[in-house]
């Protein structure tokens, strides 16, 4: 049996696995306002207030390493212990959230 990953993840950690193509499932769970007002594109919205009805979205990421992002990483972090719950082992909050990424990865992004 594999070591179960930390609920954690940093920034420079999730920017790195983008930059190298790395697979794993990049979710936004802030509500659509939020995420019209700044989005990192590679993340696929799915708002915390959806998730549980719209969880069948996520079948196919059963085993899948899966990064969830908010504002600053309270919300990302109730996704990803919830997600763990119902199997998905791999799951892990971005620490900081999209604010932390403003500051740490692309500064000049709009912040709120």
């Amino acid at each position: 049996m594999s070591t179960p990953l930390p609920m954690e993840i940093d920034c420079r950690s999730v920017k790195a696995k983008l930059d190298a193509g790395e697979p794993f499932v990049f979710l936004d769970c802030r509500e659509a306002n939020e995420h019209a007002t700044v989005a990192i594109p590679q993340a696929k919205l799915l708002p915390m207030s959806q998730i549980q009805a719209r969880i069948d979205e996520l079948a196919d990421a059963k085993q899948s390493h899966i990064v969830v992002h908010c504002h600053h990483g309270g919300r990302s972090m109730r996704v990803a212990s919830w997600l763990r719950q119902q199997g998905f082992e791999q799951a892990q909050s971005m620490a900081g959230g999209i604010d932390q990424w403003a500051i740490e990865i692309q500064p000049g992004m709009a912040r709120y």
